[in-house]
């Protein structure tokens, strides 16, 4: 049993509990979560680990849409506008995934590990993210994804997601969560979807999909239009979109859902995401290189809608970091209250990502995994309000990082 201590402990709990002169009791769980002088008094027999001055205490960030497989990429791939960006990924994804060798996704992981990261929704295509994601310290939920929207391959794509499938469900483990992805509405065939949900379903796993990411998948789904309709004719000159938005939705009813990007949701569409208890999942520097536009967090408080934070993968980012990617929410929603969206924003990594992930970490609570990080400011904080936005403003690493309690990463010199 130890006692972590720090001159604050932020719960992230709904309520947003901050304890000055605080700590944390814990092994593999959490034991108590206090005053530090009490839990000494109470736990005397425990050993002391005391964080630097101007440290917190704080859960284990979440990165609940990460995509590993494209680790490889720095400046191969063309932004500022989707099809462009996405012929690329088409056109380079070959060269990419050979250099995203075992090793190099093992480096990237452990970036993210030493900037606090202690969790990931890890989505991926081809299989090749497996190993790295299996002898990674982190909690990892494997998302195995499925598409493809040519009839006559259906039931070849399916066999593929299965082997994969299967595979990661070889590695189950406490720590690795095998799960289930839908790639979007204009890839995946509704026959693939629906027998992919099945196992999700079935195996109670968590689902994600990528859902009204650009105006070019607005259109082609409402109108058969745009963008889209020049991409797929040169794969079919007799496209067309494969569902409506509204049955898209349909199909996920009654399994927990991360629905990525959405900055082109309706609010019809958002009623029922709310309906159904999903969660969205934003993305904003993904967003901000790939010219999509911004999602509308106001739309997204208005309906209740759990709202997470993700990094997307570096193949539309620069940094897998997610204090990198709150800073870049902080600036791209400039009329939000600082302090307001700063703690909204942590949260989204933490305790709304833990939900929408369904798993028991993310807050500091009794009872909760010992998924903890301790960060330290560079200079001693004046005003207590300020807490959540100077974090976010200078976090780059963590000073410690503990996973079922166990100290996984140290802040190297």
């Amino acid at each position: 049993m130890k006692i972590l201590e720090a001159d604050f402990v932020l719960t992230c709990n709904t309520s947003f509990e901050i304890i000055k002169e605080g700590a944390v009791v814990f092994d593999q769980k959490i034991i108590a979560v206090g005053e530090r002088e009490i839990l000494k008094a109470t736990y005397p027999n425990a050993t002391h680990l005391i964080a630097p001055p101007n440290s917190v205490i704080l859960p284990g960030l979440i990165n609940p849409h990460v995509h590993l497989e494209f680790s490889a990429n720095q400046s191969i791939l063309s932004y500022g506008d989707f099809i462009p960006w996405l012929n690329s990924v088409i056109k380079h994804r070959e060269t990419l995934n050979e250099h995203a060798t075992t090793a190099l996704i093992e480096k990237t992981l452990s970036t993210m590990l030493r900037s606090g990261t202690t969790t990931i929704g890890a989505i991926s295509s081809f299989g090749n993210d497996l190993e790295a994601c299996v002898a990674s310290p982190q909690r990892v939920v494997y998302f195995n994804e499925i598409l493809g929207s040519i009839p006559s391959a259906v039931d070849a794509m399916y066999a593929d997601f299965l082997s994969r499938y299967h595979t990661s469900m070889d590695e189950k483990s406490s720590t690795f969560i095998p799960a289930v992805a839908i790639h979007s509405p204009y890839s995946t065939h509704p026959i693939l979807a629906k027998k992919a949900i099945e196992i999700a379903f079935k195996e109670e796993t968590p689902l994600s999909t990528h859902f009204m990411e650009s105006e070019a998948e607005r259109r082609w789904i409402d109108e058969g239009k745009g963008d889209f309709a020049t991409f797929f004719s040169s794969f079919n000159p007799h496209a067309k979109p494969l569902t409506t938005a509204i049955d898209y939705l349909h199909v996920f009813e009654g399994i927990q859902t991360l629905f990525t990007h959405c900055v082109h949701v309706n609010d019809a569409e958002r009623a029922m995401i709310a309906s159904m208890g999903g969660s969205i999942t934003h993305c904003p520097r993904s967003n901000r290189l790939l010219g999509v536009g911004t999602l509308d967090l106001d739309a997204l408080n208005h309906h209740a809608i759990n709202f997470t934070l993700a990094t997307d993968g570096l193949s539309s980012n620069t940094s897998l970091s997610l204090w990198d990617e709150m800073r870049s929410a902080l600036m791209m929603h400039p009329s939000a209250s600082l302090h307001t969206l700063s703690r909204r924003l942590l949260q989204s990594v933490t305790c709304n990502a833990a939900k929408a992930l369904n798993l028991s970490c993310g807050s500091l609570a009794e009872g909760k995994e010992s998924d903890m990080i301790v960060v330290t400011l560079p200079q001693e904080l004046q005003h207590e309000e300020e807490l959540v936005s100077q974090l976010i403003l200078h976090t780059h690493e963590t000073h410690w990082s503990f996973i079922n309690g166990v100290l996984t990463s140290v802040k190297q010199s």
